[in-house]
């Protein structure tokens, strides 16, 4: 994405050829031929990097800067000085300009202070982006599991990756990963170089959200001693994770409409819209349509991010990516723990395939951290597993949720020999006769498979 640049000049002639100069090895330039010009745009936008002229009439450069760091105090400016004006030049870089340039400027030596000092902006975001991630502790952005539900839900993230403004719903239930995927999105498109800041809407209270999201003006409230940017202008030309986007409060989702109609918002206090360039990514384990009919989700915002949808299924409907993901996660314990676990137990393998995960993913990944811990030696076997499911165990070789109805069609008594006779045979054409994957949804040992095929004549 092009970097944005804003010249100040009073002389036409330099900002034009100045402007030809930038605009030909590939960045976006606009010019202002005043110090009133140049403060209403750099309300309306945002720049990354301005070169201000310090002799301009009226309000002269010094007082430009001051007020363009009012309105951005991260905004890299550099200073364009004539001989008689070095002092000044000084002065400004006290009050926080970044660097100066003594006029004329040659156009060469124009396209390299560009270069490096949007260099430094860069390094300054990835720094702030960075913090970021390290503040919330976020692991990583891999996408676990190679279930055909899961292979479809990656097809289908590659695919809304390529189209990086269209904003994106995900659902799925607590736990199934919705913010790994939504950082999957961002890495995967060519916003992955700028920041994603996620935000969750259940977290922050009502009455701080709206300064979150949007930032405010100094002096815009009591305590507002300062100006404050909020997380959209934040994540200019990146993207912005609002999870749990059902909690939002009514009041505040006709302005993120609004953002996501007009791509422009105001800060609290403010006066006029500032333009950005950033993707929203939502996300909710809430059926959105049921609050949308409930009243408590406006039914216009709903249909404007839902305009790509990606659905994760929940772990119980994708038994194969269980014990993988468990290996995976026994890897990641062992680097945290000094751990030196090999794998698993059949029985306990049986027991992590039986369960339901009603916590999905982050429930499977906590119960193997669990295990880990108490875990002394080089395989985690059922006792190091939670209660939950060591009570499976308990309940027979068969749940009684797996076993098939006879045909509907027939009325032939069925003994229960029958019906497990058949339910086996059902399993292994499933898995190919494999016995492994069979005996492990039946929640069998391998040897106790193997006793029944031989007391049923299955070969």
């Amino acid at each position: 994405m092009e970097e944005r640049i804003l010249i100040v000049d009073d002389e036409e002639d330099l900002t034009l050829g100045y402007s030809k100069c930038l605009s030909k090895v590939g960045y976006d330039v606009r010019t202002a031929n005043s110090g009133e010009d140049a403060i209403d745009l750099l309300k309306e936008e945002i720049f990354d990097l301005v070169f201000l002229d310090i002799r301009l009439p009226k309000m002269d450069g010094i007082e430009v800067l001051e007020k363009a760091l009012d309105i951005d105090p991260d905004l890299i400016v550099i200073m364009m000085t004539a001989h008689g004006t070095i002092e000044s030049a000084v002065e400004a870089m006290r009050i926080g300009a970044y660097n100066y340039l003594m006029k004329p400027v040659d156009h060469e030596e124009l396209r390299i202070f560009t270069k490096k000092s949007l260099e430094v902006n860069k390094l300054k975001r990835e720094i702030y982006h960075l913090k970021l991630k390290d503040s919330r502790r976020y692991p990583d952005t891999a996408i676990f599991g190679n279930s055909p539900k899961m292979k479809k839900v990656k097809d289908l993230i590659k695919v809304v990756a390529a189209t990086p403004k269209t904003s994106v719903l995900i659902q799925g239930e607590s736990g199934t990963g919705k913010e790994l995927v939504a950082w999957a999105v961002h890495n995967w498109s060519i916003r992955s170089e700028k920041a994603m800041i996620p935000i969750n809407c259940s977290a922050i209270p009502e009455a701080l959200m709206e300064s979150e999201l949007f930032g405010f003006e100094k002096g815009a409230f009591t305590d507002a001693k300062t100006m404050k940017k909020g997380v959209f202008e934040l994540a200019h030309r990146g993207t912005i994770f609002l999870d749990e986007i059902s909690s939002m409060n009514p009041n505040l989702q006709p302005k993120l409409l609004r953002v996501l109609e007009t791509h422009g918002f105001r800060r609290i206090g403010g006066v006029s819209d500032i333009k950005i360039d950033v993707r929203i990514i939502a996300a909710s384990n809430q059926n959105l349509m049921q609050c949308v009919k409930k009243g408590t989700f406006r039914e216009d915002l709903y249909y404007r991010i839902k305009v790509l949808e990606i659905v994760i299924p929940p772990l119980k409907e994708r038994v194969e990516d269980i014990i993988p993901m468990a290996k995976l996660f026994i890897d990641q314990n062992n680097k945290e723990f000094s751990k030196k676990i090999k794998g698993i137990s059949a029985e306990a393998e049986n027991l992590l395939m039986a369960y339901a995960w009603p916590g999905n993913v982050r429930e499977l990944k906590n119960v193997i951290e669990r295990a880990s811990i108490l875990c002394q030696n080089e395989i985690i076997d059922v006792e190091h597993l939670a209660i939950e499911l060591q009570d499976i165990s308990t309940k027979g070789s068969i749940p009684v949720t797996t076993v098939p109805n006879t045909d509907e069609s027939s009325d032939e008594a069925v003994s229960l020999q029958e019906i497990e006779r058949r339910h086996i045979i059902k399993t292994l054409d499933k898995f190919n006769g494999n016995k492994s994957r069979a005996a492990r949804i039946l929640q069998i040992s391998r040897s106790t498979l193997r006793e029944k095929l031989k007391q049923y004549g299955i070969s």
